[in-house]
């Protein structure tokens, strides 16, 4: 990761906080993360795949919400290399995640990489 104050990590940060505040209220779906809710069901299909011992319904929000903005980034934004994705959503992980959301995070988005080919 960048330092904290990188332009990309603050839209990052920023498109975690609306994901998270999407989860409570779907209605209201913020122009910033359109593109990752127009694609949540291939997103969370492949969240679901690689978190097997939690359904979605109980990843914590947060961390739900971060892995929704780091699979959409594997799976649909070829041009950020794969590290780069991976180190930021466990950096937003230890910044508003629990103690073991960084490893959760960590090992479904390594679980993803190993077994899918992202774009």
């Amino acid at each position: 990761m960048k330092a904290a104050t990188d332009p990309r990590h603050k839209k990052r940060e920023q498109k975690v906080k609306l994901l998270y505040t999407y989860s409570f209220s779907p209605k209201v779906i913020d122009p910033k993360i359109k593109g990752v809710v127009t694609k949540l069901d291939q997103i969370d299909a492949s969240i679901a795949t690689h978190a097997r011992e939690r359904p979605l319904n109980q990843i914590n929000r947060i961390d739900l919400a971060i892995l929704r903005l780091a699979v959409s980034e594997l799976l649909f934004a070829g041009q950020i290399p794969q590290k780069v994705v991976i180190d930021e959503a466990v950096e937003l992980a230890k910044t508003f995640g629990s103690d073991a959301s960084p490893s959760f995070v960590n090992g479904v988005l390594g679980s993803l990489l190993s077994h899918e080919k992202p774009a």
